[in-house]
């Protein structure tokens, strides 16, 4: 009914996704590869790579900071980021949501593009921080309380390179299907890179599964290191978001080798007055 609810993205995570699950503990570098785009995610020493769920706060801060068109965002709750997303609002979800803005603030990240030309590599990187700072209330002791005063709120500073990137690149995703798939990481990353794959798409186009410029290096699983397991998921996850997105033109070819697409949009335009 072209009445969709819109989150946004930042392209870097789009094209190249977080961990689907914790690395070790001993892990804080971790590297993803679209074709020519690099993303490389250096964790905290004290808190490590985002993983998971995590994946939703650049989602939560991506969407407010278009919504408010400020690179400095704000709001009242925590429970209003687990709302957006239909989470429960419980003392595990506080905690988790705690951990995982720790882990967002202390990540530094690596994004840029390798241009080949002749004989001659150009590679062009930014390095930067989701936020330059954060004044973010809970209590470590009680980090289910939430703030209910009007005297304070949350807020986030964006840093100027997220923010740079986010406003030249902001991509929309339909709000409940991600709403859906929260708890699915692996499953909210294809669908979000089907998204943005097919509404580009010139014609019909095969993507790898696998080898440098593969499915399999840009997403972020990477658990599935046999290729029979990685089709299986792929497919399994395919009719997930088929559920949610019927015309969703992707399938895997006849050999298992490479998955097609071609132009598709996942996200509508409001219908005009």
């Amino acid at each position: 009914q072209r009445t969709q609810d819109l989150c946004f993205s930042s392209r870097p995570f789009v094209l190249c996704g977080l961990p689907v699950r914790r690395l070790a503990k001993d892990q804080l570098l971790y590297e993803r590869r679209n074709g020519r785009f690099v993303l490389q995610i250096t964790g905290h020493p004290e808190f490590g790579v985002p993983f998971g769920q995590d994946r939703l706060v650049p989602i939560f801060l991506a969407t407010l900071a278009v919504q408010q068109k400020s690179q400095i965002i704000r709001f009242r709750t925590a429970a209003e980021m687990l709302e957006s997303f239909g989470m429960h609002t419980g003392g595990k979800e506080y905690r988790r949501l705690v951990g995982a803005f720790e882990r967002i603030f202390g990540a530094t990240i690596f994004f840029g593009t390798d241009s080949f030309s002749g004989k001659a590599t150009m590679i062009q990187r930014s390095r930067f921080n989701f936020m330059r700072e954060a004044q973010i209330l809970y209590s470590r002791d009680h980090p289910d309380q939430r703030t209910l005063s009007s005297e304070f709120e949350n807020v986030i500073v964006l840093s100027d390179e997220f923010y740079q990137e986010l406003i030249a690149h902001p991509l929309p995703n339909d709000l409940e299907a991600v709403k859906v798939l929260a708890a699915s990481p692996a499953v909210l990353d294809l669908f979000m890179w089907l998204s943005y794959r097919c509404f580009t798409a010139k014609g019909t186009e095969a993507v790898p599964l696998f080898g440098d410029f593969g499915l399999a290096n840009q997403i972020g699983t990477t658990e599935y290191s046999r290729p029979r397991r990685f089709r299986a998921m792929i497919e399994q996850w395919l009719d997930s978001i088929r559920a949610l997105w019927p015309e969703c033109p992707a399938q895997l070819t006849p050999d298992g080798q490479a998955i097609l697409v071609r132009h598709a949009v996942a996200v509508l335009p409001n219908r005009s007055a």
